[in-house]
Order: C-alpha cells, then structure tokens, then sequence
C-alpha cells in the first residue's frame, strides 16, 4: 500500500519531453526544496524500525568482524589427528607415573578419534549411495522453482505490456482532441494577455489625460 495516496497524470506518448534547460531549472528547484539530509534520512511516514537483538556470542563476533580480527577458538581438531606415543620402556610404570598417565590421555584421544572416523566412513557410505539421487531431486525441485519464477515473470511482463498498449491507444485515441484544447488554451491566454495589454495602455492614456486636466 502506498504511503502517499496521489496521482500523478501524464502523457508520455503525446507530451513532448522538456528541454535540457527547462530540465535543469526544475531539478533546481526540486533540490531547493529537499532537505538536505534527505538521502540519509527516512521518510516520517515509515514506521521506526526495531533494534535487533543478539546474542552475547553473535554480538562478539560481529564485534571482532567489525575489528578485522583474526578468527579465534572454534572447534579444537586436533583431537582428530594422528597421537604421536610418549617415549617409554619396560620399566616406566614403576619408574615414571606421569608416563602411563600419558598413554592413557592418548587412549582417551583415540576413542574420540575413531567415533569421528567411524561416523565419517558411514556418511560416506550414505553419501555414496544415496548422494546422488538426493542431488538430482534437489536440481530437479530447483528446476521447477525456476520455470515457476519464469512463468510468473512473463506474466508479468506480458501484463505490463498490456497496461501499456491500452494506455497508448487511449492515449493516442485522444491526440487530436487534446492538441485543439491545447491550442485554444494557448489562443485564450494570448486573448487575456492582449486585453491586459490594451487595459493596461487605456490606464496609461486615462492617467495621461488626467494630468493634462490638472495643468
């Protein structure tokens, strides 16, 4: 729905189209007219509109992409990459404690390691047998979508088109009828600017006889 409930009529297949300097007047005087903030500014008539609301860690990030700053954090993956074995011997359980506790630190890593990779090698196998059924149907929907958008902009065009024809046949249906208001508007306002003249030279000769009178 507009905000501004106005029309404006025009003529473009019978009017002609104004002058580079009857142009440029115009466009000053629009721009004298305008605020000078008007581009920057929203029209009153818009409702205000609201803050967003984010989160702390949305509001953070877009804090650090606004900085520039380098990514930090995220998913740790080394827990994914291949445990090098702390240096042992026969006799580290008695000798060196904190060395057991490293193989089983390793251990702790390589269930996690092999969750990943055993869940990786089943979306694998999904994706290897379903994958591609699964992406000919999205471009098949994708297609559909497309035709669908195609046939609605057609249709729009072709609508416009109409409007357009039916706009300049009415137009031009009243060309002539238009041309001689035209020109009998232009005959009467040469008709007031002539009485206006001769009024204003009888004015001339009535003061003039009057200051003959006087003397």
């Amino acid at each position: 729905m507009s905000l501004i409930q106005e029309s404006h009529d025009s003529l473009p297949y019978i009017d002609q189209d104004i002058t580079p300097d009857e142009r440029a007047r115009v466009e000053s005087q629009i721009a004298g007219e305008v605020p000078k903030d008007y581009l920057t500014t929203l029209h009153p008539l818009l409702p205000a509109s609201e803050e967003p609301k984010f989160s702390s860690l949305i509001q953070q990030e877009l804090e650090r992409q606004a900085a520039g700053q380098p990514l930090t954090g995220g998913i740790d993956l080394s827990r994914y990459e291949a445990l090098d074995p702390p240096q042992t011997d026969p006799t580290s359980d008695e000798e060196r404690p904190q060395v057991l506790e490293q193989w089983r630190d390793i251990l702790r890593k390589s269930y996690s390691s092999s969750t990943h990779l055993q869940m990786r090698l089943t979306n694998l196998a999904l994706l290897e047998k379903f994958g591609k059924n699964a992406w000919l149907i999205g471009n098949s929907q994708l297609e559909d979508v497309l035709r669908g958008l195609e046939k609605e902009l057609a249709a729009v065009k072709e609508h416009t088109e109409q409007i357009n024809r039916l706009r300049k046949g009415a137009q031009e249906g009243v060309r002539g009828e238009i041309q001689t208001l035209d020109m009998a508007w232009q005959a009467g306002v040469g008709k007031i600017i002539e009485v206006e003249v001769a009024a204003e030279g009888l004015r001339q000769e009535i003061l003039e006889l009057r200051r003959q009178g006087a003397r």
